[in-house]
């Protein structure tokens, strides 16, 4: 039986609400838990930037893409390779969120380097400000940028936009969001930890590309014709 438009709709909407809500609140637990403190003004500006754009992307694919949000909420990868992914995704950001909160509580960076500079926790929020946008731009340009790695009926290569500068843009989004997140939370110790996300992601990106060079019509000659993988003129 067919659910009805409006039902579907609503559905959406709600499971979409249900994990903008779980993922932020996680974040805050994960942060101002191990900080122990309300006062941590940087993990404040970071979440509430976190949050705006969040919220933005959600109303803006709900009004205008509905099925890329569908995607976007859909987690089960079938592959080993990207289940391995999603396990060790946790264990690395889990662990470092927690660990820039317990830098503030317990100044760490400040004891053994120094406190991170006011100037420099803004680059770190400006890295995360232009990640989302870019990751917003990715979705804008294709609609099949799904959660899961994957290839539908009517799914065609994408080469204008951002993915005319590298392959997979939207990593290069999430690669410069985990390289200024620590930064933007004040916290040097915790940058190797976010760091590790990195590799992590090149190991996605590998076997995401064997998969769709088999699957996706167009990709191989795509790939020949745009070199760059994740950081434009290097890889």
């Amino acid at each position: 039986m067919t659910a009805h438009p409006g039902e579907a709709d609503r559905s959406l909407k709600q499971r979409g609400l249900r994990k903008l809500t779980l993922s932020l609140a996680v974040v805050a637990a994960l942060l101002f838990l191990s900080a122990g403190s309300l006062r941590y003004w940087r993990g404040w500006l970071f979440l509430i930037l976190m949050a705006g754009f969040w919220i933005f992307f959600f109303t803006d694919l709900l009004k205008h893409d509905p099925k890329l949000l569908e995607r976007r909420l859909q987690s089960e990868e079938s592959a080993p390779e990207q289940k391995l992914f999603q396990k060790l995704l946790f264990l690395i950001l889990l662990p470092a969120f927690v660990l820039a909160g317990l830098d503030f509580r317990l100044g760490w960076s400040q004891s053994w380097l120094h406190r991170v500079p006011v100037w420099l926790v803004l680059v770190g929020q400006a890295m995360a400000v232009a990640a989302y946008w870019l990751v917003f731009s990715v979705m804008k340009a294709n609609s099949f940028a799904a959660s899961t790695i994957r290839v539908e009926d009517g799914q065609r290569v994408i080469n204008h936009g951002p993915y005319a500068i590298v392959r997979h843009p939207m990593y290069s989004g999430m690669a410069l969001m985990v390289l200024g997140t620590p930064l933007a939370l004040g916290s040097y110790v915790a940058l190797p930890v976010f760091a590790l996300f990195i590799p992590l992601l090149i190991f996605r990106l590998t076997h995401e590309e064997k998969f769709l060079r088999q699957a996706l019509p167009g990709y191989a000659e795509y790939c020949e014709r745009t070199r760059a993988r994740l950081i434009p003129f290097l890889w």
